[in-house]
């Protein structure tokens, strides 16, 4: 009789069909074998950011899928509101880190799976700690977070002489987002497909109400609850902030927003809808979640493995009317001041930042007068508003190298004036510095000589 233990399924039976079995559609470096399985479950490093109703998704799909070594990071804390669609929480977790619960809760019902929780902020951690994960899985509904740590990963990207990305310096990320019935995945190469900068058009710009039309002639609910929130409350309660999740400021807004609403005879007020408008909440249902979910993590797992060709590099789903999913590629924006290579420049560590500048002046490529310098988010000189040319101007005496932290090679930012079609218009240029004589840096770009 034959041994049936050696014919029972195991956990990663399907994973093994995709890992230990060969295809017509797999990566030029795809080997199938077991000690592949055994890597993505060992080695293989991945943070989710986010652990709402997305996140809690990637983290079960991930560790489901087999990767072992799982990272969350998140600054909420559990609502009452959450539960309806973050299934890892329960009511006797309102109050409690997401980020912790989560991990907790996916560790308890996945065996061998590590996930380490950071409750804080995405900008709280340093950018090195971004650099130690193979892959980072997005699960936010803000595009200012999309953008931070889209920034941060393309901070890690270097290109050679030819502007061609280092492969090794390619910081993979899969970004997933739902809204309501809608959703889309991702798959971002810094270097080859486009960063989220390079597309940021797909996103709609956010609803503001002139404070006129608040104050003046509302026409709809939400008007009425925006004058409430922004107007009203600071009139009556002039020196304190208004918290969102303290239920009495939220119950005021409320009200004060339905006696407005009456007034010019408004409906659509109601206390679910104050907090969706004054919290900017996404509507989000638990099935667009899995199905977003389950699309990221199959193309994670394709970048660690190479099992199949990732997608081409856009896909979004409609579940509203049937259900629709449709994949676009996009195209990378190559002058993109986020993730494209930039104008190479080497100079000496003795050139100060006033000479550096009188180079950008004489570069054939550049011919940026009027120049203002910044690095990492740091005004190395401004030549506007006075009060900050005054204080920046002292810089110009000093080293660039100095200034930028005695690093061999990093990235600043020039915004400057430059000759088109004979009329001078001013313009942003990314620009990669490059120290003569510092770790290995030879010659590279003439122009840039001191």
């Amino acid at each position: 009789m034959a041994d049936t233990a050696a014919t029972q399924p195991t956990r990663s039976r399907d994973l093994d069909k995709l890992l230990l079995r060969p295809g017509n559609l797999v990566g030029p470096r795809f080997e199938p074998s077991a000690q592949l399985r055994d890597d993505v479950q060992n080695h293989a490093r991945v943070l989710v950011v986010g652990a709402g109703g997305l996140g809690c998704e990637l983290l079960k799909d991930l560790a489901l899928s087999g990767f072992h070594n799982l990272d969350v990071i998140d600054m909420d804390r559990i609502e009452v509101t959450n539960l309806n669609r973050q299934f890892l929480f329960r009511v006797e977790d309102v109050g409690k880190p997401k980020a912790e619960v989560a991990a907790k809760r996916v560790m308890e019902r996945i065996s061998g799976v590590n996930i380490v929780p950071h409750f804080c902020r995405i900008e709280d951690k340093d950018i090195d700690f971004y650099n130690d994960f193979m892959i980072i899985a997005l699960g936010l509904d803000s595009v200012e977070a999309r953008s931070y740590i889209n920034n941060v990963a393309c901070s890690f990207l270097e290109y050679d002489s030819d502007d061609n990305p280092l492969e090794e310096t390619i910081k993979p990320m899969v970004d997933g987002g739902t809204e309501g019935f809608k959703g889309h995945a991702r798959v971002i190469l810094p270097g080859i497909t486009p960063c989220f900068e390079c597309t940021i058009w797909l996103f709609p710009p956010q609803v503001k109400f002139p404070l006129c039309t608040l104050a003046e002639t509302p026409r709809t609910a939400a008007h009425c609850i925006e004058y409430a929130h922004l107007i009203k409350w600071n009139e009556v309660h002039g020196g304190t902030d208004f918290d969102p999740d303290n239920p009495e400021h939220m119950k005021w807004v409320y009200d004060e927003a339905a006696k407005r609403a009456e007034l010019f005879g408004i409906p659509g007020v109601t206390y679910s809808f104050t907090q969706g408008v004054v919290k900017n909440i996404i509507p989000a249902i638990a099935s667009t979640n899995a199905i977003i979910s389950a699309a990221c993590t199959l193309e994670t797992l394709k970048i660690a493995t190479e099992c199949s060709k990732t997608m081409s590099n856009y896909l979004t789903y409609n579940g509203s009317e049937g259900l629709h999913t449709k994949v676009a590629e996009f195209e990378r924006d190559k002058d993109c001041l986020v993730c494209g290579p930039g104008v190479l420049i080497e100079v000496d560590t003795s050139v100060t930042l006033q000479k550096f500048m009188n180079l950008l002046e004489e570069h054939p490529k550049l011919q940026l007068t009027k120049a203002s310098v910044a690095h990492r988010g740091k005004n190395l000189y401004m030549q506007a508003p006075p009060v900050l040319e005054e204080m920046t101007r002292s810089n110009l005496s000093l080293p660039l190298f100095d200034l930028m932290g005695k690093l061999s090679k990093d990235v600043v930012h020039v915004n400057g004036m430059t000759s088109k079609n004979n009329q001078k218009v001013s313009c942003l240029r990314k620009l990669r510095v490059a120290f003569k004589g510092v770790d290995g840096v030879t010659d590279m770009d003439t122009a840039g000589g001191a």
